[in-house]
């Protein structure tokens, strides 16, 4: 059954449906498991040949910056106050951070939010709510989702190339591989950044 089902996911249209939707909406809600989606689909791609890798690349790239995108929009159109949790003294921290990077290295601090769920909603609010300039950032926010979306569709596709076994156990080990990575980058920026709890929730 979890056999039929991997291959029904990975040939069907409402698969790649389920990936975009996992990954645009993890932009707001980082509860969502979109890095989970994309390494998942990136090891069917290699176990079982479908959907081809670029594919995945290219739809998890390109949900991951309409998500971005709409998640500026916001920041843009009600601010940084508007909702009950935007006020919370942890999000307010996080967001004085994320003004302040911005003024420094708009770049960068893209780059690394993207991989960083809590730090990705908390960036792209400020940058709308702080009138960041909208081609230049939304620019730089389509090339780090692309990034984003190849490192995360290799690392499937990387271990369901050394894992034998069939394409379930090639997407669990890749989900686990992606999650051990995940929680890594986490612990690395908050060590380096102890007074800034941008990869962290409230």
């Amino acid at each position: 059954m979890t056999e039929q089902l991997a291959m029904f996911l990975s040939t069907s249209p409402l698969g790649l449906l389920l990936l975009a939707v996992l990954v645009f909406g993890d932009a707001f809600f980082v509860i969502l498991p979109g890095e989970v989606a994309v390494t998942a689909f990136g090891a069917l791609a290699v176990s079982t040949g479908s959907p081809p890798l670029i594919v995945v690349i290219l739809i998890a790239g390109a949900a991951a910056f309409a998500g971005d995108a709409c998640c500026y929009a916001v920041g843009r159109r009600v601010g940084l106050t508007r909702w009950r949790w935007m006020q919370r003294p942890r999000m307010q921290r996080a967001f004085a951070i994320a003004r302040s990077r911005l003024d420094r290295s708009t770049g960068a601090v893209v780059f690394t939010a993207r991989f960083i769920p809590f730090a990705r909603l908390a960036v792209n609010l400020t940058a709308g709510a702080t009138r960041t300039g909208a081609g230049r950032y939304l620019a730089l926010a389509a090339v780090a989702a692309l990034g984003w979306a190849s490192y995360q569709a290799v690392i499937g596709a990387v271990v369901a190339t050394l894992i034998p076994g069939g394409s379930i156990a090639a997407v669990l080990v890749s989900i686990a591989v992606a999650l051990i990575l995940g929680f890594t980058i986490d612990a690395f920026v908050a060590r380096r950044s102890p007074r800034a709890p941008l990869a962290r929730g409230d």
